[in-house]
């Protein structure tokens, strides 16, 4: 089949790869320069952003079954696809650690009791000594409470993203950058070179259709105002800390906020995230600067020699109810909504998608 991509996200690349994969003829448009990272091509995927947790367990303080699901299938799905890549991906499935300081033990034991009652028993936190703490995490310094989630993990959204495009690329997809998609129907996209809201009105801006046998929406906010879908803005700090060791995700319970720290390679360690209702892009903000680093400090001590390498804001996907939608038609499917939980819930969307249209 000729099958037609709206949007080069995590989503997009996914179907990008696993349709060229098995023989189909895709083609991708998206309004990027390039593959590359967000700075280098001006992709505003959410993707880029993200600090790729892989926490079904611990996002059951805000989501529900259906989001725990897609994420336990994800976190079966994400090894298989890293594998297949031509790249590598830095992937770590060795769990993930909830922390609380002493005067937050309330709000804390509250989540850790929500988590408990929806989580199934195979999932369930597990109360950790602080000497097991400091087992796991000697960087770790402060909080007095801790859990371990033993089924959670990471993935590196760079890599991943760069990886999926070139493995992608490797199989015959098409790739069509500088490309907006104004309008997506049944089997066609309307697609121009011009950025619309700069040309809006202009007749020489008319889109030009092109016809698939099916195609794909899954644009995120770019497919506003086609589906009620809005930004939700989050923040992200990437630090330089060499000789602070940090294995795994740690996210500590906050009253106010919750703050994680997720550990990369070359030393780097990413604060994040603030979750502000405003489409705003601009550059991070004094409150979220100060709470997350705080926060973050407050957690591993040693970040206080840390440098502040790159900063950056982004907007999540979100429908009104905050839950992913996957909507099928005859020669058109749309994924949106995938909020907070993208890289969590992205590659069993996709899986759910394929086996529903039988691709």
């Amino acid at each position: 089949m000729r099958i037609g991509i709206a949007g080069a996200g995590v989503l997009g690349r996914l179907l990008a790869v696993q349709l060229s994969r098995a023989g189909h003829a895709v083609q991708v448009f998206d309004p990027a320069s390039g593959p590359g990272p967000r700075a280098e091509s001006g992709s505003q995927a959410a993707g880029w952003t993200a600090a790729g947790m892989l926490s079904p367990v611990a996002e059951l303080e805000r989501a529900g079954a259906e989001v725990f699901g897609l994420g336990l299938r994800s976190c079966v799905l994400w090894p298989q696809i890293v594998l297949g890549l031509g790249q590598p991906v830095d992937l770590r499935m060795q769990g993930s650690l909830l922390l609380a300081h002493r005067s937050d033990a309330g709000a804390a034991q509250r989540v850790v009791g929500l988590l408990q009652a929806k989580a199934e028993s195979a999932y369930q936190p597990q109360s950790l000594t602080l000497e097991k703490l400091r087992e796991l995490e000697p960087a770790v310094s402060g909080p007095a409470l801790a859990w371990l989630l033993p089924c959670e993990g990471q993935i590196h959204p760079v890599q991943a993203l760069q990886a999926l495009a070139a493995q992608g690329t490797a199989q015959g997809v098409a790739w069509h950058w500088n490309s907006y998609v104004t309008h997506v129907k049944a089997g066609a996209l309307m697609v121009t070179s011009a950025r619309p809201e700069l040309v809006e009105g202009l007749r020489q801006a008319q889109p030009e259709r092109v016809g698939f046998d099916h195609v794909f929406d899954v644009r995120g906010v770019g497919a506003k105002p086609a589906v009620p879908v809005r930004g939700v803005r989050g923040e992200v700090f990437w630090l330089h800390a060499p000789g602070v060791p940090l294995h795994r995700p740690v996210r500590l319970l906050h009253p106010r906020h919750s703050v994680y720290l997720v550990p990369r390679p070359d030393d780097i360690i990413v604060v994040g995230a603030s979750e502000i209702e405003s489409e705003d892009r601009s550059p991070v903000s004094l409150r979220s600067t100060l709470e997350l680093l705080s926060a973050a400090h407050s957690a591993i001590p040693a970040l206080a020699e840390a440098r502040v390498v790159h900063f950056e804001t982004n907007l999540r996907p979100a429908l009104p109810d905050n839950l992913p939608a996957l909507r099928h038609a005859p020669g058109l499917t749309v994924i949106n909504g995938l909020f907070r939980h993208g890289w969590l819930i992205a590659p069993a969307l996709v899986e759910q998608a394929l086996q529903e249209l039988e691709l």
